[in-house]
């Protein structure tokens, strides 16, 4: 048996002409593609930063940040976090669709707060889940720009990552976006020409006061107790339960627009640990250790 010719792909032109990609693009942290669309400004504005919000979930946190592109790197104005959200009223369920909601709240109040802007502008102050876009008011400054960041994550619908836009939206920041990705769209049927896109907002709006959460409780807890306890246990130590949910998030997002600013933590008293080491001598004390003649 004879092996045919086989072209060699891999040669040493291919080498010699091989450019390795960015460093974040090797390690699949950052859509380059992505990326130049939501940093490159237009050239008549000179300067002027073109302002993300970066909106990230982690399996424990949900983080939020204003940040604008630089020559030197992203610059990050503020930013807030799920686990501050307890400092509001909110204990548990930290990273579900309603704690992304308010995060994104708790982020469009500080950046309005630190802008002078939080009285000119006080967003969607009934929640409803209809869509709310921000409208300039004459005689004022305009509303804070701003654009989407999701990085890597998939923008499905009903994505946790567009409970942080919602919240932002409703807020008071100016964030470009449509209905398609929230919970409750129902796209067209594309066999009937005669159908059209549908929104429910009662839907979106369950999602943000928590009810699929309730949902899943009530439905635990009649069909495994045993599961229900192990899956709600942080919930049943706060005393939270179904019926509890709505109006503990209404508490929260009225205390985050009461005040957003960051609740400082007292700081804990220094006590210097213990060592499980020798102490370093000084010099004179180790004088002091060594044999003299006269005790020869």
């Amino acid at each position: 048996f004879e092996m045919g010719l086989v072209k060699v792909v891999k040669n040493s032109a291919y080498f010699k002409r091989y450019q390795v990609k960015y460093r974040r693009r090797r390690e699949g942290k950052t859509d380059y593609y992505a990326r130049k669309r939501l940093v490159t400004q237009a050239k008549n504005k000179y300067n002027t930063p073109k302002y993300r919000v970066i909106a990230r979930i982690t399996n424990k946190d949900v983080i939020a940040q204003l940040a604008y592109s630089t020559i030197t790197g992203d610059k990050v104005v503020l930013s807030a976090y799920s686990h501050e959200l307890p400092a509001f009223g909110l204990p548990v369920g930290l990273t579900n669709y309603s704690a992304c909601y308010c995060v994104g709240l708790l982020l469009a109040r500080r950046v309005l707060k630190h802008y002078s802007l939080d009285d000119i502008y006080e967003g969607q102050t009934e929640v409803d889940g209809e869509q709310y876009e921000v409208e300039p008011l004459p005689g004022q400054r305009g509303p804070f720009r701003c654009y989407l960041d999701t990085g890597l994550a998939r923008t499905s619908k009903g994505a946790r990552i567009f409970g942080v836009l919602k919240g932002c939206a409703d807020g008071g920041l100016a964030i470009p976006h449509k209905t398609k990705r929230f919970p409750g769209y129902i796209p067209a049927d594309p066999t009937d020409k005669t159908s059209n896109d549908e929104y429910n907002a009662e839907e979106h709006k369950k999602q943000i006061f928590g009810g699929h959460v309730a949902d899943f409780m009530r439905h635990l807890q009649d069909e495994d107790e045993d599961a229900f306890k192990r899956q709600f246990s942080r919930f049943i130590k706060n005393a939270i339960g179904a019926d509890d949910l709505e109006p503990l998030y209404s508490k929260v997002h009225s205390a985050i627009r009461a005040n957003p600013e960051k609740k400082g933590e007292a700081k804990k008293s220094y006590k210097p640990k213990k060592r499980h080491t020798h102490v370093k001598l000084t010099y004179e004390q180790r004088v002091a250790k060594r044999p003299r003649l006269e005790d020869l």
